[in-house]
């Protein structure tokens, strides 16, 4: 397997199925990238990203910021969703049009109409970071897909089962790149493998990967 075999060069989008309710939709995101890693800036400026301590005390290795109505949050004493950042006392930023309107739009690409997140988290990867398995499961509504966009450096999306231990497919994600998961397939495994580093010519070292939820 090589992240070469699915360049993202162009805006004809390719679907993809990874599951029943799972898909792939490569370069879904490429003609909005720029105004999309615009409104990045713009959010990190109101809520930086930041490493988070898992309830077990470990540091995470992707730094992480939110915007929308909540925001994922994690410390010693769990996992949770909060209206107010942590960091700044104040609330998350409002989520952009552009990505409200690219989530609706990939689920609904995927057989997920109606889709409408009031959540958005935004991971930043560099090389040598990584997410193991887990679960989406603070959410309160599981009927309501996962839309899940790439920018930057490749990285390999595990997809597994429904128990910590099932194989899991490993799934090559360039820059533009959205994965949606959802009805049968909505609570299984997800991570990703640590980043090489392979630069790309717009954000250098880095990867953003931002997950859209409808948690409230």
């Amino acid at each position: 397997m090589t992240l070469d075999l699915f360049p993202c060069e162009s805006t004809t989008t390719d679907l993809e199925a990874i599951g029943p309710g799972a898909f792939v939709l490569r370069c879904f995101a490429l003609a909005q990238s720029a105004e999309l890693i615009a409104a990045i800036t713009e959010l990190e400026r109101r809520a930086p990203f930041r490493h988070m301590t898992t309830p077990g005390g470990f540091r995470m290795s992707v730094a992480l910021t939110n915007c929308g109505t909540l925001g994922w949050t994690t410390d010693l004493q769990g996992y949770r969703y909060t209206t107010l950042d942590p960091q700044t006392g104040q609330p998350w930023p409002d989520m952009p049009d552009a990505f409200m309107s690219l989530a609706r739009e990939a689920a609904a690409a995927a057989g997920f109409s109606g889709f409408v997140p009031d959540a958005c988290l935004i991971n930043r990867y560099v090389p040598g970071a990584r997410m193991s398995l887990h679960q989406d499961k603070n959410e309160r509504d599981f009927s309501a897909p996962i839309v899940s966009v790439s920018l930057g450096m490749p990285a390999v999306f595990l997809f597994g089962g429904h128990a910590r231990g099932d194989k899991a497919a490993r799934i090559p994600l360039l820059h533009g790149d959205a994965v949606v998961w959802g009805g049968q397939d909505r609570m299984r495994y997800h991570g990703v493998l640590p980043l090489k580093d392979r630069p790309h010519p717009v954000l250098g070292c880095q990867r953003i990967n931002f997950t859209f939820r409808k948690a409230g």
